[in-house]
């Protein structure tokens, strides 16, 4: 079995450290420990390298990223990064949201429902391990493939140069993008996270950066 990664060991302390709970007794991390430990041993058994990546225990093949451990205020998650490539035969994947492409979720909401189906789990992060080693890729929607909102396409009517600008982006950040300005259901809504972003996307960057 590979070592224990320290930061993991940090991150079962104290959280992931995004919010202000982080590292404080209130932090949701302390409701999960039964949970994320024995996540983390089972993950830890199929052979993997534990890493730390995104504020969250990732574990690799060769590099490559096979499954992380999350966890939310209601369950705690193996997430594997190409699971729409899984052939899923107990239906336990789960998408988190209808605009992941590729990503799919194992949910738990106790630990009794972890060690059930400690043989499905691993079983399941063994064949990710061969999606990785047979090298297949996802085949990602085309930023030409998804609708843009209204007031998207309004704004590069009325702006040309910001809609040079959005398409000097990579597809990728295109994509984020457009997914994030259409999630709203109000248009003022919409119209406001792409004023919000329209200086990062004239400065060439993603959502994320």
């Amino acid at each position: 079995m590979n070592e224990l990664n320290t930061k993991v060991d940090r991150y079962l302390a104290d959280g992931c450290m995004q919010c202000k709970l982080g590292a404080t007794p209130e932090c949701k991390i302390h409701e999960w420990q039964n949970e994320l430990k024995t996540l983390r041993r089972i993950v830890r058994e199929c052979g993997l390298v534990e890493d730390f990546k995104w504020m969250h225990p990732c574990y690799t093949y060769n590099g490559k990223n096979i499954v992380l451990i999350h966890n939310f205020n209601n369950y705690c998650a193996l997430l594997f990064p190409k699971g729409v490539l899984l052939k899923d035969p107990e239906n336990i994947l789960i998408q988190q949201t209808e605009n992941s492409q590729t990503a799919r979720q194992i949910r738990f909401e106790n630990i009794s429902q972890i060690t059930a189906h400690e043989a499905s789990i691993k079983a399941y992060i063994f064949e990710a391990i061969e999606v990785e080693k047979a090298g297949i890729k996802v085949e990602l929607k085309k930023t030409s493939d998804f609708d843009l909102p209204e007031e998207l396409q309004s704004k590069f009517e009325n702006d040309p140069a910001f809609k040079k600008a959005f398409y000097d982006l990579t597809p990728g950040r295109q994509r984020g993008y457009i997914l994030h300005f259409s999630q709203p259901k109000q248009s003022s809504t919409r119209e406001a996270r792409i004023e919000k972003n329209i200086a990062n996307i004239m400065n060439g960057k993603g959502i994320n950066d």
